[in-house]
């Protein structure tokens, strides 16, 4: 028991910290590699309280996909962030406010918190092993009571994903692009030139 506390408090220590360094690195790159560190710290608390298929599914999902195409989409993309940069102060007033909104709701949550009487006997034993698989009841409870929470949160990442890809699409000038309507609206007259060629010479 106290080995698993050691490891709780290590684990929790080193993803609280990579947390801190994702949201304060100046680099976007040093911020994913901090992200990765975060969520491999957060599979290993999963796996000390007993849920290895979240911690499992952790490592595959979010290190293995999502947050590796994170890193290549920002090593990929030319962002101007001194550009991106410029406009903040303009939205500062609304950022704090927003902030403060944040921080006042989680003051009334810290306060009306209560623990329930039967909250340890259940961290002391969560679930029977041998009624259902750690999956299982990850899907029956997932699919079951928290379904519609489950629903809008996959909009919520929807609607940010679109609105991640409106936001740093830039256009560069000078890059030949493909214009449906122009191909469709163009006649023999325009898209056929006939040249005469004389021999030995060329357009």
């Amino acid at each position: 028991m106290a080995i698993a506390a050691v490891f709780f408090y290590i684990f929790s220590a080193v993803a609280i910290a990579a947390a801190v360094m994702v949201i304060t690195a100046r680099n976007p790159v040093h911020s994913v590699l901090f992200l990765i560190l975060t969520f491999f710290n957060a599979a290993g608390l999963f796996v000390l309280l007993g849920a290895e298929f979240l911690a499992m599914i952790l490592v595959m999902v979010y290190v293995g996909a999502v947050a590796v195409l994170f890193l290549f989409v920002v090593m990929l993309l030319d962002i101007n962030f001194t550009e991106l940069r410029q406009g903040m102060l303009n939205y500062l007033p609304v950022g704090v406010s927003i902030g403060l909104i944040l921080l006042v709701e989680l003051a009334m949550v810290l306060t009306a918190w209560t623990l329930s009487p039967t909250a340890l006997s259940n961290v002391a034993v969560p679930m029977d092993a041998s009624a259902v698989t750690n999956t299982e009841a990850i899907g029956l409870i997932l699919y079951t009571r928290y379904v519609y929470f489950f629903q809008a949160a996959g909009m919520v990442l929807l609607v940010a994903m679109v609105g991640s890809i409106v936001l740093t699409l830039r256009h560069k000038p000078g890059v030949k692009r493909q214009n449906i309507a122009d191909q469709v609206a163009r006649n023999p007259a325009t898209a056929v030139e006939i040249r005469t060629v004389k021999p030995g010479q060329g357009l």
